[in-house]
C-alpha cells in the first residue's frame, strides 16, 4: 500500500513516498526535495555469507545523466563504471549506516540509491542518505535507525540548511551531517580556515535541523506496522569468551604493551594460534568463534589500559604526537616534494604543474566543468607489509584522496594568480594510523617545496576517542589498532588560523557536546605542533620553481583582439607555436595563456601576440611595409591586420608626381598615423614622420653642443 509524507525541510518541500515502485525489495522509498527525486532501496539475502568478520554491506549510489536532461558523453551513450562522487557519496552514505547492524550479522545487504531527477538546486547525495535510512527501516532487514543527513553552509555568518550550489559559492563552511535522534554519527566537509568553536556550532545547528526528517521516518515506519526477519547472528558464547581470557589474558599484558606494529602483530598471531591449540579449536568454524573472541578480549584489554592506567599502546601520553620528520625537495626531476613521517606512518608527496590542457573534464548532473587541482592518494599493500593485487583505485583510496584534496583547497593561489593545473600523488610507504593526515602534511611541504604561493602550510590530525560506563578519554595521533579497537575517528585538517577539513565517524550511539569541543581543542594543540615541526624544514614557499617545471604566463587581450590573435583559420597562432613552441590557450574572455619550458620563447610570444593585438595611437610613428601602390598613394602595413593610407600629399615635401618615384611595394617606411575617421580608416603620413624626426635630431645635435 503506497504510503506519502511531506514536511518542510530548509524551506522547502521534502517528501518520502513508500508502496509505490520496486516493490519486490525488502524496502524502498522514492524521496523528493524540490524536483530533485532519488529512488533509493534495500535488500538482504536469505543465506548469510560464512566466515565474515565484517558487515557484508554494499551501497551503491548512481547519478543517471537523464535526471537533468543529458545524454552521456562518449562512444558507448551510457553511464559506465562509477565516478568519483558516485564514489565519494556511496562512502559516506556507508560509514554512517555499517555501525547500526547488530553484530555478528552476516547476511548481505545492497543499498542502491539511484537519481531520477535532479534539479541541480537541492543535492541528491542527500537524499540518498536519507532514502538508505528510509529504506532499511521500512524493510524487515535489523537496523538501528533511522538516521538522517543533511549540508551546512554559513554565508555572511548565518548557517544555511541544505545550501544551493550558488549558496555554496558564497559559503566558507560546506559540511555534510549525519546523525540519529539523540547523536552525530558522521561529519565530513571542508571549510575556509574557520575556528574550531564555529565548526561545532556548523555541526551542531546541522544536527537540530535533522530531527524532523528522523521524525517523519519514525511515523512512516510505525504506521507501516514493521516486523523484522530472523536472522542468526553469529556470536560466540559467553562461556567461550571465558575460556579465551582464561588463556590469553596474561600473554596479551605483555604483548600490548610492544610499541612496534611489526613485532606486537607477530605476538599476537602467537598468542592466537597458541589459544587454538589450548581450546582444541581445530576446525575453520570453530578458529573462526575462538578469532572473535580473542579479539574482543584484546580490544577490552587496551580500552582498560587507556581508561584505568592512561597508557596507550605504544607508552605515549593522550595527547602526544608521534616523533615527526620532514625532508623536502628529495626528488631531483620532480616540481616538488616532500617525505612526511610520524611514527609509523610515511607519506611522500610529490608535486607536478601543467597547463590547462592537463586540467581534468568533469561531466557530471551539473553539466561539465574543469578540475586544476587534483590530489591522488595511493596505498600500495607494501605499507602495511602485506601482498595483494593491484587493481584500480579503491574506495578508500578515492575517499582519503578527497579528504585531502579538501583541506589543500583553500589555501592554493587563485588560478588568475597561479595559472598553473596542479596534481599532487600521495604515496603511502608505511602505514599505522592516518595516512590521510600525512597525506596533508606531505602534501603541504611538497606544495612549498614547488615554489606554489600558499597562503599558509596545512596539517592534519587523526583523533580518537575511548568511551566505557560514563568515562571518555580523548586520544591525539591515534594509531591503526587504536582506530579500531576504539570509539570514534575524527580527522581534523587546518592552518594556524582555523580549519580546512574535517571527517568524523563514531561507533557508539553518540557524543556529547563537551567532548565534541574537547577533541577539537586537542585536535588544535596537535596540529600546532606538527605545523611547528613542518615549518622547521620550511616554512614558507621557494620563491622560483623547479628548472624542470613548465613556465606559464598569463596575459590579457580585448575580447575583440581575440580573431587577431587566432587569426584566419588558426593561422597567427600557429606561426606563435611554430616559431617559439610555446603552449597558447585563449580563452573567451581574453586571458592568453602561455606555457613553455623557458622564459625566452615565452617572451618572444608576447612580443608576437602584442604586435597582433596592439591598436594603433593617433600621434605615434611607426615602421610599417608597403604593401600596395595606388595612383593616388600607398597603402602600409603597420604590423600584422593593421594598415593605412598614406595619400600621394603626404609622402614628402613639396609636389610628388607619381608614388612610385618614393615608394615601391616591400619599402620599409616611417609614418605618422595624423587621423583615424569614425569608420576605423588610418591617415598616414611619410612627410610628417620625416619633419617629426628631423626636428628630434636637430634638438639632440643642441643639447650635445650645449654638453
Amino acid at each position: 500500500m503506497s504510503s506519502k509524507r511531506q514536511i518542510d525541510f530548509g524551506g522547502r518541500p521534502f517528501s518520502i513516498e513508500t508502496g509505490k515502485v520496486a516493490k519486490q525489495a525488502n524496502g524502498s522509498v522514492m524521496v523528493q526535495y524540490g524536483e530533485t527525486v532519488v529512488l533509493v532501496t534495500a535488500v538482504a539475502s536469505e543465506k548469510k555469507r560464512e566466515g565474515l568478520d565484517f558487515i557484508p554491506l554494499t551501497v551503491n549510489y548512481l547519478e543517471m545523466t537523464y535526471a537533468a536532461g543529458r545524454i552521456p558523453g562518449g562512444f558507448f551513450k551510457r553511464e559506465g563504471r562509477p565516478t568519483d562522487r558516485e564514489t565519494l557519496i556511496s562512502r559516506f552514505i556507508d560509514r554512517p549506516l555499517r555501525p547500526l547492524f547488530p553484530k555478528g550479522f552476516q547476511n548481505e545487504v545492497q543499498i542502491i540509491a539511484t537519481v531520477l531527477s535532479a534539479d541541480l538546486d537541492n543535492d541528491p547525495s542527500i537524499l540518498g542518505m536519507i532514502g538508505a535510512s528510509g529504506a532499511l527501516s521500512l524493510s524487515d532487514i535489523p537496523f538501528d535507525g533511522p538516521i538522517a543527513g543533511a549540508k551546512v553552509g554559513r554565508i555572511d555568518g548565518e548557517f544555511v540548511l541544505n545550501p544551493t550550489h550558488e549558496e555554496l559559492e558564497m559559503s566558507d563552511i560546506d559540511l555534510f551531517v549525519a546523525g540519529s535522534e539523540n547523536a552525530i554519527i558522521m561529519v565530513e566537509g571542508s571549510a575556509k580556515e574557520v575556528k574550531e568553536e564555529e565548526i561545532l556550532e556548523a555541526i551542531l545547528f546541522g544536527h537540530r535541523s535533522l530531527k524532523p526528517v528522523i521524525a517523519l521516518q519514525e511515523e512512516m515506519k510505525s504506521a507501516a506496522g514493521v516486523t523484522l526477519r530472523k536472522f542468526e547472528l553469529r556470536r560466540p558464547e559467553t562461556t567461550l569468551y571465558e575460556k579465551v581470557s582464561a588463556v590469553a589474558q596474561e600473554k596479551l599484558k605483555e604483548t600490548v604493551q610492544i610499541t612496534e606494529k611489526g613485532k606486537r602483530r607477530e605476538g599476537l598471531e602467537n598468542i592466537l594460534q597458541s589459544t587454538f591449540q589450548e581450546l582444541g579449536a581445530e576446525d575453520e568454524p570453530s578458529q573462526q568463534m575462538a578469532r572473535v573472541a580473542f579479539e574482543e578480549v584484546y580490544r577490552k584489554l587496551v580500552r582498560k589500559l587507556i581508561l584505568e592506567k592512561k597508557q596507550r599502546i605504544d607508552g605515549r601520553g593522550l595527547s602526544e604526537i608521534r616523533p615527526i620528520t620532514c625532508e623536502a625537495g628529495i626528488l631531483p626531476r620532480t616540481h616538488g616534494s616532500a617525505l612526511f613521517t610520524r611514527g609509523e606512518t610515511q607519506v611522500l608527496a610529490v608535486v607536478t604543474f601543467g597547463t590547462s590542457e592537463d586540467e581534468q573534464k568533469i561531466n557530471s548532473l551539473t553539466g561539465e566543468t574543469y578540475k586544476s587541482f587534483m590530489l591522488h592518494y595511493n596505498f600500495p599493500p607494501f605499507s602495511t607489509g602485506e601482498v595483494s593485487p593491484l587493481r584500480s583505485p579503491s574506495r578508500r583510496e578515492i575517499g582519503h584522496g578527497a579528504l585531502a584534496e579538501r583541506a589543500i583547497l583553500p589555501v592554493l593561489p587563485s588560478n588568475e594568480n597561479f595559472p598553473y593545473t596542479i596534481r599532487i600523488v600521495s604515496e603511502v610507504l608505511e602505514s599505522n594510523g592516518s595516512s590521510s593526515m600525512a597525506t596533508v602534511c606531505g602534501s603541504s611541504l611538497s606544495l612549498m617545496d614547488a615554489g606554489v604561493p600558499v597562503k599558509a602550510p596545512v596539517a592534519g590530525i587523526a583523533m580518537g576517542l575511548i568511551v566505557e560506563e560514563g568515562e571518555s578519554i580523548v586520544l591525539s595521533d591515534i594509531l591503526g589498532d587504536e582506530d579500531h579497537l576504539g570509539d570514534m575517528d575524527f580527522k581534523v585538517a587546518g592552518t594556524s588560523e582555523g580549519v580546512t577539513a574535517i571527517q568524523m565517524d563514531i561507533k557508539v550511539r553518540g557524543i556529547s557536546k563537551e567532548i565534541m569541543k574537547k577533541v577539537l581543542d586537542q585536535a588544535r594543540e596537535g596540529r600546532f605542533h606538527i605545523l611547528s615541526k613542518m615549518n622547521e624544514t620550511i616554512s614558507e614557499p621557494r620563491k622560483d620553481l623547479s628548472r624542470h617545471a613548465p613556465r606559464i604566463v598569463s596575459i590579457q587581450v580585448k575580447q575583440e583582439k581575440i580573431r587577431d590573435v587566432i587569426g584566419p583559420g588558426g593561422k597567427n597562432i600557429r606561426a606563435i607555436v611554430d616559431q617559439t613552441g610555446v603552449k597558447v590557450d585563449v580563452e573567451d574572455s581574453g586571458l592568453v595563456k602561455l606555457a613553455s619550458p623557458n622564459y625566452e620563447s615565452i617572451e618572444k610570444a608576447i612580443y608576437m601576440i602584442k604586435r597582433l593585438t596592439q591598436e594603433v595611437e593617433v600621434g605615434a610613428l611607426y615602421n610599417g611595409k608597403v604593401v600596395r601602390i595606388l595612383g593616388f598613394g600607398a597603402i602600409v602595413e603597420l604590423f600584422p591586420g593593421t594598415d593605412g593610407l598614406v595619400h600621394i600629399s603626404q609622402l614628402a615635401e613639396g609636389h610628388v608626381k607619381e608614388v612610385s618615384d618614393i615608394l615601391k611595394e616591400g619599402d620599409e617606411v616611417l609614418v605618422k598615423v595624423i587621423d583615424i575617421d569614425p569608420q576605423g580608416r588610418i591617415r598616414l603620413s611619410r612627410k610628417a614622420a620625416l619633419r617629426e624626426t628631423k626636428q628630434s635630431a636637430g634638438e639632440k645635435s643642441k643639447e650635445e653642443r650645449r654638453e
